[in-house]
């Protein structure tokens, strides 16, 4: 396993990739481990590089994530949803055609070891909240404000400080290695 870092504004990323693409890409906290960069590394902190300076919209690196069939067939739709839209939790159940699923796709979604180039950031719920984040909601906030979508206001959002979370490790990660 081949593993990187890049200091971001929402702060730490850990990247790791496999010979086949990357496996995972989580804010990590201030946590650093070794680094072992292999050519997926590089080239996935080249495009998260280019990501947050404005200048790319789509990433185009190699996947390999782990996870259950459903789960991949959720992240499948997540990859699909573009740069400064929002689909909602609904509208990924009738993608992957289990319509009553919002609950099961919020928990594959929950577990996106992939986290923001399988945009998970960009599913809200169906009445325009932002919901859960294993980010952090305020990082949440940053990245939709960041590729420009109008955030519905909210006295809960006006609230949200990115400080809150940037040296925190993103939750539900536990289960990634």
């Amino acid at each position: 396993m081949f593993t990187d870092y890049l200091d971001t504004p929402l702060g730490m990323m850990e990247f790791k990739a496999s010979d086949k693409g990357i496996t995972q890409a989580i804010f990590c906290g201030d946590s650093k481990v070794c680094i072992n960069t292999n050519l997926m590394t590089e080239l996935c902190k080249r495009q998260l590089k280019e990501y947050f300076a404005g200048v790319r919209k789509d990433f185009d690196l190699p996947l390999d994530p782990q996870g259950t069939a459903f789960q991949k067939s959720v992240w499948a739709c997540l990859a699909q949803i573009p740069f400064g839209e929002v689909y909602t939790y609904l509208d990924i159940a009738k993608m992957v055609n289990k319509p009553k699923g919002s609950q099961a796709v919020g928990g594959a979604n929950g577990r996106n070891p992939i986290t923001l180039i399988v945009p998970c950031h960009r599913v809200i719920g169906s009445n325009g909240s932002l919901t859960g984040y294993a980010g952090g909601i305020e990082r949440k906030l940053w990245l939709l404000q960041h590729e420009g979508y109008q955030v519905k206001p909210s006295i809960e959002n006006q609230q949200l400080n990115i400080d809150n979370v940037i040296h925190n490790r993103q939750a539900k990660t536990e289960f990634l290695t």
